[in-house]
């Protein structure tokens, strides 16, 4: 049963968190509020992705020992890994839905950690996949 009080967030809310870039002060602002003020959770994947964005030189553009820090500040916060069943949830996901592997795989691990909801800019605010629903957080932005 999804906890109403957990939330999974995708890796642009954690490369928001991460910005040093002025355009990004607003986004930057919110996504940190809701990693410390909010009961979050993430997976591998997702720091994978915040990781390889954040090196690269068109995008965060920081060093991958500025990366690593913040990756290691997040892994304080309940990590979903790609086991055998969430493999298996994630193709269901992609089967039902007609969604990326990407996208099914954030989903796939969220319902494995009990959330109810995901944070995310990318997965489209409002949609419900099985009892879990997207947030958009910048909404407005």
């Amino acid at each position: 049963m999804p906890d109403d009080s957990i939330a999974f967030v995708d890796s642009n809310i954690l490369l928001y968190a991460a910005s040093g870039r002025p355009a990004d002060t607003g986004k930057a602002r919110r996504a940190r509020l809701l990693i410390t003020q909010e009961k979050i959770c993430l997976s591998f994947q997702v720091l994978q992705e915040f990781y390889a964005n954040a090196i690269h030189p068109h995008k965060l553009g920081l060093s991958r020992a500025e990366a690593i820090a913040w990756c290691n500040a997040w892994m304080c916060h309940p990590i979903a890994s790609l086991g055998p069943a969430t493999f298996v949830r994630t193709l269901e996901l992609i089967d039902h839905y007609q969604i990326s592997n990407w996208d099914a795989a954030i989903l796939a691990a969220a319902q494995e950690l009990g959330c109810s909801k995901v944070y995310s800019e990318d997965l489209g605010h409002g949609q419900n996949y099985d009892g879990l629903r997207v947030e958009n957080p910048f909404r407005g932005f």
